[in-house]
């Protein structure tokens, strides 16, 4: 059964370190601070911003990529631009990789003498194996469009993990990933670097990475991630008075954050950044993985890794210290402000409703992504004259999981939103009649996808009836000779499956439906470890028919590197005409956070 429970003074509880400082106001809040998939966190504070946070996280293959969040509480997140906004920043998003799992990833945000700057990995598995560091620069982080196109810098040692520091005598800094940490001086010129020196190796847990360099009170400061990216991650410190061969001292504290041999809902700890607010509080952010040890070894986690936040209390001259475990229910000395973002009149992440009717002149909503920048930004009209307030989607030859001969170049028509709460309903009014009825095959669905290699989709679909059933992907196509449901699950590359792969379901439209009207799609979750797929006639919910239920294992990739999109997509299964499809109605519709075992906050209306 489960607990509902509001947040209020009276039911809240946290433990606090002995270190927190005294007489500081504190505020209750909750974990994640960035629901739904924000792994690799990175965080400044601009006081000449209004006094606002601006975070970013890791993207890999959707696009826009590297999204920039803004807050001014640390609560209330807008999505403020997104540094790879054009593919011709970056064609390899688009055009050179059928990868699923690398990309774009851990970035690190920094702003210096009012300019923004964000560097960041591409790992391409197609291309030659050393991974290239981007340097991006803005002045503006409200517009996407100011992002500058990319300086290549050098990686001398072939690492991931970027970090950007600049030190007191404006010399560029960059750590990455190693055994021990390295950095190089970096020419923002050229973006050549230097030949790399070792900075510390760690406490001695596995896979010493995710590098941030801080100088604070004459002592240089190096925070990783170190024991692997899963169970064991753990966020760790060193400092030294010298950069460039200096001696490391590891903190007495470490690890500073880590909920590793734990039983803890938050698990996977580690990866973070700090920065301090316009009080001279310390605050950090980190990446977890909800659901506590057991659901994570079964490979239970559809959101991923999301974004946490802990306080930090530190000292003049002394070591940080995080004021308690990360955990769903905190509290720290948060920016008393009215409201979160900066005003721009963007949405809120983790809002409890989205409801798009794709009015004329409209655009689709900042958050949306696609997988891998679009081919062809065409396929996706908002409004078109010919038919306003709905999405016109043209479909790809390839279906989401693609075929033997697929490219990244042949392009996929679907686009999605992150899943941003443990329980929700999202639904689609898909427009009938989307074809001639003559093309086999020719589909328009809703996805809850990972990467083509793992998702679950519900189309409605032209098919051929055999009379005891459907002929589905023959050989030789023919003229359909109906509309049909099809759910269908798809699981490949995945090692830690559990549980045996749904059947395939295929159910006839009913003969009572309108067949020139739409209808509604839905994804909804049946807890938070199941999701069930279902359709309807649009206005009649009630006489709807759910096709399965499925567990969200199929949706969760090893180590939750990713998370769950929820989406819509078109294709024509391989054929080769032209196809048109159109969404009429797009809604997500956010039910629950679970942010402890049994123990959910109901979702509310974020907005100020």
């Amino acid at each position: 059964m489960r607990r509902w429970i509001l947040l209020s003074s009276l039911l809240f509880t946290a433990t606090l370190s002995t270190n927190a400082p005294p007489h500081t106001p504190h505020h209750q809040y909750t974990n994640p601070i960035l629901p739904g998939w924000h792994s690799d966190p990175s965080c400044v504070f601009s006081p000449t911003h209004n006094n606002t946070f601006f975070c970013t996280s890791s993207s890999f293959l959707t696009f826009p990529g590297c999204p920039i969040y803004a807050s001014r509480d640390l609560q209330h997140w807008t999505q403020a631009s997104a540094a790879v906004h054009r593919a011709s920043q970056l064609p390899a998003l688009r055009d050179d990789t059928n990868q699923q799992t690398l990309g774009l990833f851990a970035s690190t945000l920094r702003l210096h003498d009012k300019t923004f700057y964000l560097i960041t990995a591409w790992v391409d598995s197609d291309s030659p194996s050393t991974p290239q560091f981007l340097l991006f620069t803005t002045t503006d982080p409200y517009n996407r469009t100011a992002w500058s196109d990319p300086l290549p810098i050098a990686n001398p040692t072939g690492a991931i993990d970027p970090d950007f520091f600049i030190d007191a005598d404006g010399t560029m800094i960059m750590a990455h990933s190693g055994s021990p940490i390295r950095a190089s001086v970096v020419d923002l010129a050229t973006g050549t670097a230097s030949t790399p020196f070792p900075l510390w190796n760690g406490t001695g847990g596995s896979s010493p990475e995710g590098p941030h360099l801080y100088r604070k009170d004459g002592w240089y400061y190096l925070l990783i991630a170190e024991g692997g990216t899963q169970l064991h991650h753990a966020a760790t410190l060193a400092r030294s008075r010298n950069l460039v061969n200096g001696s490391w001292e590891a903190s007495p504290h470490n690890p500073l954050v880590s909920n590793a041999h734990t039983d803890a809902y938050f698990q996977t700890v580690g990866h973070a950044d700090l920065f301090a607010d316009a009080d001279g509080n310390w605050w950090g952010v980190a990446l977890a993985t909800r659901g506590g040890p057991r659901l994570y070894k079964e490979s239970v986690y559809p959101m991923g890794r999301e974004t946490v936040l802990f306080p930090v209390w530190w000292e003049d001259g002394g070591w940080p210290v995080a004021v308690g475990r990360v955990g769903g229910r905190m509290e720290g000395p948060l920016p008393s402000v009215s409201c979160g973002g900066q005003g721009q009149g963007l949405e809120f992440v983790g809002d409890a409703r989205e409801v798009v009717v794709f009015k004329p002149g409209s655009t689709l909503p900042a958050e949306w992504v696609f997988w891998r920048a679009p081919v062809r930004p065409w396929d996706y009209v908002v409004s078109p004259p010919e038919r306003p307030n709905v999405l016109r989607l043209m479909a790809s030859r390839a279906n989401l999981t693609g075929d033997e001969g697929f490219r990244a170049t042949d392009g996929l028509t679907f686009v999605a939103r992150r899943q941003t709460h443990s329980l929700f309903r999202f639904e689609v009014d898909v427009m009938l009649g989307f074809a001639t009825g003559t093309e086999q095959e020719d589909e328009v669905g809703v996805t809850a996808f990972l990467n083509q290699g793992q998702h679950v989709d519900l189309g409605v679909y032209y098919g051929v009836s055999t009379g005891a059933g459907v002929e589905a992907g023959a050989a030789a196509k023919g003229n359909a000779t109906g509309l049909y449901l099809r759910l269908r699950t798809t699981v490949s590359g995945k090692t830690g499956l559990a549980g045996r792969v749904p059947e395939t379901v295929v159910v006839k439209v009913p003969d009572s439906w309108d067949k020139g009207g739409s209808v509604r799609l839905a994804i909804h979750t049946v807890n938070t470890t199941h999701f069930a797929f279902s359709a309807a006639q649009k206005g009649k919910s009630n006489e709807g028919l759910v096709l399965g239920v499925v567990n969200t294992t199929f949706i969760s990739g090893d180590g939750a590197g990713t998370g769950a999109l929820l989406g819509v997509y078109a294709t024509t299964n391989g054929g080769l005409h032209a196809m048109e499809a159109y969404i009429s109605r797009w809604g997500y519709f956010g039910e629950a956070q679970e942010i402890d075992y049994g123990e959910f906050i109901p979702a509310g209306d974020e907005g100020c």
